[in-house]
């Protein structure tokens, strides 16, 4: 193998590192998105669900 070769060699092992390593983080993300995701229903199903609790029960002031 040429030196031409051999540089064309190490130039492709490293885009096949970095091309595995922008797939993990992308994977990652995607991840993250989701459970972001799940998290802002969940909070927001609980809001839902305290403000159902509380404003039956909330009396006027001066009321009691």
């Amino acid at each position: 193998m040429t030196a031409g070769q051999y540089v064309a060699a190490a130039y492709g092992v490293v885009f096949v590192f970095v091309l595995v390593y922008v797939a993990i983080i992308a994977a990652k993300l995607v991840r993250l998105q989701r459970e972001t995701a799940e998290l802002l229903e969940l909070a927001r199903d609980r809001e839902v669900a305290e403000r159902r609790t509380v404003a039956p029960t909330a009396e006027a002031p001066g009321e009691a």
